[in-house]
């Protein structure tokens, strides 16, 4: 499949909100450290913060074209549905609910993107064969 200018938008779009959520995982995280015990739920922090990572991972995947990308999108699409329900519960807390907006924004890009990607291809504008065989070559790697 060719990568038209809607995929590429798609693509951005995408990254942009696994991007914006990152941030606001990590923002929250923090936040929460300073309130003095009130968000110790260490399955709530713990949520956030694999939210987080997963948005991280996601970029990667989108800026490397990889293969894997679809897969990755809809992991990180659930992983986001479950810290945005969570911080949802703490829904008089202004900051805990801009994490959930966030979430489940990023949710509904991935979901979408993971839906459509199957047909996506690495791209050989970021990443050629020769570069992928040499990272590969046990012999490289002494």
């Amino acid at each position: 499949m060719m990568m038209t200018e809607s995929t590429l938008t798609e693509l951005e779009v995408c990254r942009k909100a696994c991007a914006d959520c990152y941030k606001i995982c990590i923002e929250t995280l923090n936040y929460c450290k300073t309130q003095s015990g009130k968000y110790i739920d260490m399955t709530m922090v713990s949520m956030i913060r694999d939210c987080a990572e997963m948005c991280m991972m996601c970029i990667n995947m989108i800026d490397d074209g990889s293969e894997f990308m679809g897969r990755i999108c809809a992991l990180c699409a659930e992983m986001c549905d479950r810290a945005a329900m969570v911080c949802e519960q703490m829904s008089d807390d202004a900051k805990m609910m801009e994490c959930a907006a966030a979430c489940s924004k990023c949710a509904q890009y991935c979901y979408q993107m993971g839906l459509q990607s199957a047909s996506y291809f690495r791209r050989s504008s970021l990443v050629n064969e020769e570069s992928l065989l040499y990272s590969c070559d046990t012999n490289n790697h002494k």
